[in-house]
């Protein structure tokens, strides 16, 4: 049987005309009408505000404006439509209306995940972004072999050299390379006592305690370099606001997401490579950044990424919603219709 749907809003004397028309062709167009009011189904509200009645006929749709014909022509229309697909056997076309009169446990996980897509993205980024920063406490109340293993689990996520990043319990947040230029602080090779700086071994520290000095004097490595500790942190707080906003913030345009969130970073970090691999004698002027322009640059991009991607993908969930949230409305009447009959 043909399955009809209006969409309608409450105190429209249009949905209610539609409504009434329908339900007196049904003798000699049978078919089973689900009715459903927007006003009372936040999902639905924004497709369809403005725009009711909206009636749905087997393929065929209808909007504003709707006359008796209107609806007869439809509804004969999808008649034939029904009653050939029928003779010929579809079965592709009998199996989606089975589906469509069903909600399966896969219509729930979906409308469960597009209403709270945002909670689990939050809750990742919580824990990735928080995690580095146990393995310094770990290691400062003597726990080594789980400060050890957050920066084995961490190691091929980041690059984890200690003059890159931030540290806790010591006389400096950072301790950076002498390349780098920031007067009164204690420069990565001052602490280690020489000139030449092993990678391997930069990115292996956790405290400087394992090069002679004393235990915590300065301090413990967070195993997440001082540019991702700012792109994933920012991530993190603009989910939240854009949560709190109840995901209201609408996207920016593709062009200052490069210019503000790629370019920046992508310039401070490449000029570092030359420095970082020795391949340019010095008079040419090798580089290393700062703390601070990584802070800036990596929040710039993970802010530009989060505020360019999660306004796109709620419209993508909203779409879910929506698709979801009709069918739940729908099925229940007709499986109510489908008992009564």
């Amino acid at each position: 049987m043909i399955v009809v749907t209006v969409f309608i809003e409450e105190d429209n004397p249009s949905c209610e005309q539609v409504v009434r028309d329908l339900e007196e062709l049904q003798a000699d167009f049978p078919h089973q009408l689900a009715v459903v009011n927007i006003s009372k189904n936040l999902d639905l509200r924004d497709s369809y505000i403005g725009k009711t009645p909206v009636v749905q006929i087997g393929p065929y749709k209808l909007q504003t404006n709707i006359t008796r014909q209107d609806l007869q022509v439809a509804l004969g229309a999808a008649r034939d439509r029904d009653a050939h697909l029928d003779k010929i056997g579809d079965q592709a076309y009998a199996r989606r209306i089975e589906r469509g009169q069903q909600i399966s446990q896969a219509d729930k996980i979906s409308y469960w995940l597009s209403n709270h897509y945002m909670f689990l993205i939050n809750l990742l980024l919580g824990i990735y972004v928080g995690l580095p920063f146990l393995a310094p406490i770990l290691a400062w109340n003597g726990n080594q072999w789980g400060s050890r293993a957050l920066q084995v689990i961490y190691s091929p996520l980041c690059h984890q050299l200690a003059y890159r990043s931030w540290f806790l319990f010591g006389e400096q947040p950072f301790y950076p390379r002498e390349l780098a230029g920031i007067e009164r602080v204690g420069a990565y090779e001052e602490v280690i006592g020489g000139d030449a700086i092993d990678l391997k071994s930069a990115r292996k520290l956790i405290g400087f305690e394992e090069i002679g000095f004393g235990q915590g004097k300065l301090g413990y490595k967070v195993v997440l370099c001082q540019r991702d500790v700012a792109i994933y942190g920012l991530l993190f707080l603009f989910g939240l606001l854009f949560s709190l906003t109840r995901r209201k913030i609408k996207p920016i345009p593709w062009y200052l997401w490069i210019i503000l969130g790629l370019i920046p970073i992508g310039i401070d970090g490449a000029s570092q490579l030359p420095g970082l691999l020795n391949l340019l004698p010095n008079w040419l002027g090798m580089r290393e950044s700062t703390p601070v322009l990584r802070t800036i640059t990596g929040g710039l991009f993970g802010l530009m990424t989060a505020w360019y991607l999660f306004p796109m993908i709620e419209e993508s969930m909203r779409e879910t919603r929506a698709l979801v949230a009709r069918k739940m409305a729908i099925v229940p009447q007709l499986q109510k219709t489908n008992k009564e009959q």
